[in-house]
């Protein structure tokens, strides 16, 4: 599995576009082959910052998400309303929790 974590933090001007844009980005995502989860949430330490957790069942599926003209646009538009660039991390995961959780 794969899992990708982001944030991007948001601006007061731009804060409620900036959260339906991340909603909207999240709920077409989910539809795509491969995905298994995508959310956003803001960050409760934090609430200038929007967090992004995805689930994927592959790479493949990962860069056909990221070569989506859609998720192209979001990451563009998203860059333009932000003064920091969004940060992302992916990684390649096992799930133990059955071996943790008997």
């Amino acid at each position: 599995m794969i899992l990708i974590t982001g944030h991007i933090i948001l601006t007061p001007e731009h804060r409620e576009c900036m959260i339906a844009l991340g909603a909207e980005h999240s709920a077409r995502s989910r539809s795509e082959p491969g995905c298994l989860a995508h959310n956003c949430h803001i960050d409760v330490e934090n609430p200038d910052r929007l967090m992004f957790v995805e689930e994927w069942e592959s790479v493949e599926a990962v860069r056909a998400h990221f070569a989506l003209p859609a998720s192209r646009a979001f990451v563009a538009e998203m860059r333009a309303l932000s003064p920091q660039p969004p940060a992302i991390r992916i990684y390649a995961v096992e799930d133990i929790t059955a071996k943790l959780m008997g």
